[in-house]
Order: structure tokens, then C-alpha cells, then sequence
């Protein structure tokens, strides 16, 4: 921000990424409840449709339609962000989201009818979402009071850590849901929501950064460039609602994949995130992460054609490292190129951007419920190739001019 006086000499210069990670507490603690989150979360995402019709008697429509109720995420993730900004209460505020995260899993997994999930994750879960998007503007606080060179790859390792959960998380959903229940893992969901508050300690935000993110709202023209670069990720990120709701159904129902072979095949896109995500860092230095970004949304209109057209174990296998691809990209630098497109207000910048999974969540389960009921599976999965087009042609032309 204008008026800020860095200090004279960059903290850990010459010091590797890695190594300032897991000597700053909190970054090493957010990396752990990062962790954690995405442990917790990607358990239960392959697992709520079925969990809907199997447990609840849902029908594959209603499921899909469930992602409807992500719409009130990014207007709780703006307020949550505009509060922060104004306070600079980042860490009381990640608490706070968490505990809302942990009630609203709790209660999903006691629920006894069709609504009341849906009521849910519209009112609750809608809050829980932002604990991500205080964290990394925590982090951002930080790196302003003791900057350095390895910024851009401490954010990176952070979010890998968010990935690593990503990478566990659907494999140990599957086999606690086989051999106990889906509200058991619904239950493990919840819990691990809450305990990411613990790596975090009593832990606060810097004093200087505090009293610098005491600013007014930014404009709505000031937004415009992170508004535009938030609804492409939407686009982008649309298949995964998609492909969480109907890949573990068409795959254990149709294609009669054991249960162990079909987490397996979910897991392998964060495995393969989780390794190109240092590497994306690196490339985008030499071409720029938004030119990076376009490369990464041809991947996913080319994921996607694999999960429409091979009905193969191999052929979703690729399917998966080529999202994996997508999100080697986005993860590790969508964040960054967020906060840099409103620097004035990064508090809301994350929050927004990080948003936009509940965006894409609610507009990729409109069309997979449509999608599923018309054309069916696996040729659902042709509504996200296209949406994915149409990202890598929108980056390509926001990438004309800048420099990031």
C-alpha cells in the first residue's frame, strides 16, 4: 500500500522457500490447517451425492442441484473479507469461520431429511468457506512486515499443503464411509474443520499489518480486473462440482469400479497437483501466470473430454492428471494473482477469489443436474469441456497487457 515503509534489509534473503516455511509459526501453522481443511473437505466431497440419495433419498437431480446452495459463499466470504480489511482481525476471524464449519458438518451428518443439508450449507457452511481466505491474508501481513524474495513460493508450499489434504482426503473418505458409514465421514469432516484452529494457537495478526489494512472499501471499478479474473476461474473450476457429484457414480455404478480402485483414481489429481505446483512457480516467472493460467484451462477442457469419452479406468486416470495439471497452475498461483489485482484490500481479494469454488460448485451442479437428466453419463461431463474453452480464451485475452 501507498505510504508503507518496507524494511531496509528482506527477511531470509537468500534463505530457500521451504525452510522460512517451517520456521515461521505461522506459516508452518497455517500449512497444517491447511491441511487439515483440505483433509476434512475432500472427504466428504465425493461423498455428498451419494449421501443425499442414498441416505436421504435424494433423486441424482436433487443431488446435483445441492451445489445451488454454495450461491451465498461469496457474500459471506465479502463480508467476512470487508471486516477484516477494516479491523485487520484476520485470525479471530478464521476461528470463527472454522467453528462455523465444524457446526455446519456436524449437522449435515445428523440430519434426518432431504432439506435440511441444503439449509445447511447455505446459511453455515456459506461462513466456513473464508477461514482459507483469512489465513492468506494473514499470510500476506506478514510478508509485508518481513518481506523477501521467497514470497511467491512461500504462498505456493502453503497451498500444496491444501492439496497434500486433497491428495488423502478422498481415499480415506471412500474407506471410512465403506466401513462405517457416510455420517461417520461427514462426522470426521466436521471435526477435522475444527481442529485446524489448533496448529494456529493464540496466534495473532502482526501488529504493523494491523493497523495498515485499515482501509476504506475498495470501488466497484477497482474490483473489475479481480471480478473478471474470479468469473474465468469460476468457468475453470465449474467441472469439479461435476465431477465430484457424478464421477464416483458412474464409476461404482456404471462402470462397477471397486471402491478402492475409484478413490484411487479421485486421489490422483492432487497427487499430481501437489507435484506441479513448485514447478508452476518457476514457469510462470519466465511467461507470467496469467499466460500460464490459459495453458491450464486447455487442460481441463482436455480432462474432460477424457471423463466424457473413454469410460475406461485408464482413460479417467488421465482425466485425472490432466486436472491435475489445471490445478497445479491455479492452486499455486491463483491466490497471488487475486491479491495482486486489488492490493488495496487483500482481505477481500481472497476471500472473493476463494469464492469462487462455491460460484463454480453452484453453477457446475445446475448444469450436471441438467446435464445428468438430459443427456446423462458420462456425456455430462461435455458441459465442463466447453465451459473450460471458454476460460482459456477469456485468460488469453486478460493476459494481453499485463504483466503478472
Amino acid at each position: 500500500m501507498e505510504g508503507v515503509t518496507k524494511p531496509r534489509r528482506q527477511a531470509g534473503a537468500g534463505t530457500s522457500a521451504l525452510r522460512r516455511t517451517l520456521a515461521s509459526p505461522l506459516y508452518r501453522g497455517a500449512a497444517v490447517a491447511l491441511f487439515l481443511s483440505g483433509l476434512g473437505f475432500s472427504a466428504a466431497a465425493p461423498q455428498i451425492a451419494s449421501f443425499l440419495v442414498n441416505d436421504l433419498g435424494g433423486s441424482l437431480t436433487a443431488a446435483g442441484l445441492f451445489y445451488l446452495t454454495n450461491l451465498t459463499a461469496p457474500v459471506a466470504g465479502y463480508l467476512v473479507g470487508s471486516r477484516s480489511d477494516r479491523t485487520g482481525r484476520r485470525m479471530g476471524l478464521f476461528r470463527l469461520c472454522a467453528v462455523a464449519g465444524f457446526a455446519g458438518w456436524a449437522g449435515i451428518a445428523y440430519s434426518t431429511q432431504l432439506w435440511m443439508p441444503y439449509v445447511l450449507s447455505a446459511v453455515v457452511l456459506a461462513f466456513a468457506g473464508a477461514a482459507t481466505s483469512q489465513l492468506f491474508a494473514a499470510l500476506h501481513d506478514e510478508m509485508r512486515v518481513r518481506p523477501s524474495e521467497q514470497d511467491d513460493g512461500i504462498v505456493s508450499i502453503v497451498r500444496m499443503a491444501l492439496t497434500a489434504g486433497w491428495v488423502i482426503g478422498p481415499v480415506a473418505g471412500s474407506f471410512l464411509a465403506a466401513h462405517t458409514s457416510l455420517r461417520t465421514m461427514l462426522l470426521a469432516t466436521a471435526l477435522c474443520t475444527l481442529v485446524q484452529i489448533v496448529p494456529l494457537g493464540t496466534r495473532r495478526t502482526p501488529r504493523i499489518a494491523t493497523t495498515e489494512t485499515r482501509a476504506p472499501a475498495p470501488r466497484v471499478r477497482e474490483m473489475l480486473p479481480l471480478l473478471a479474473f474470479t468469473g474465468l476461474y469460476v468457468l475453470v473450476y465449474a467441472g469439479e462440482s461435476i465431477k465430484y457429484a457424478y464421477l464416483p457414480i458412474y464409476m461404482n455404478g456404471q462402470l462397477g469400479f471397486a471402491s478402492g480402485l475409484s478413490g484411487a483414481i479421485i486421489g490422483l489429481q492432487p497427487l499430481v497437483e501437489i507435484v506441479l505446483m513448485p514447478l508452476a512457480v518457476v514457469v510462470a516467472r519466465r511467461i507470467g501466470m496469467l499466460r500460464l493460467m490459459v495453458v491450464g484451462a486447455g487442460f481441463g477442457f482436455a480432462a474432460n473430454l477424457c471423463f466424457a469419452l473413454t469410460g475406461t479406468a485408464a482413460g479417467l486416470a488421465a482425466g485425472q492428471v490432466l486436472m491435475g495439471g489445471v490445478w497445479g497452475v491455479f492452486a499455486a498461483l491463483g491466490i497471488i494473482v487475486a491479491q495482486r489485482l486489488l492490493p488495496t484490500a487483500v482481505a477481500t481479494a481472497s476471500a472473493l477469489f476463494l469464492s469462487a469454488p462455491a460460484l463454480s460448485s453452484a453453477l457446475g451442479g445446475a448444469a450436471g443436474g441438467v446435464g445428468a437428466g438430459v443427456i446423462g453419463l458420462p456425456l455430462v461431463f461435455l458441459v465442463p469441456a466447453v465451459l473450460a474453452l471458454a476460460a482459456a480464451v477469456g485468460l488469453a485475452v486478460m493476459a494481453r497487457g499485463r504483466t503478472l
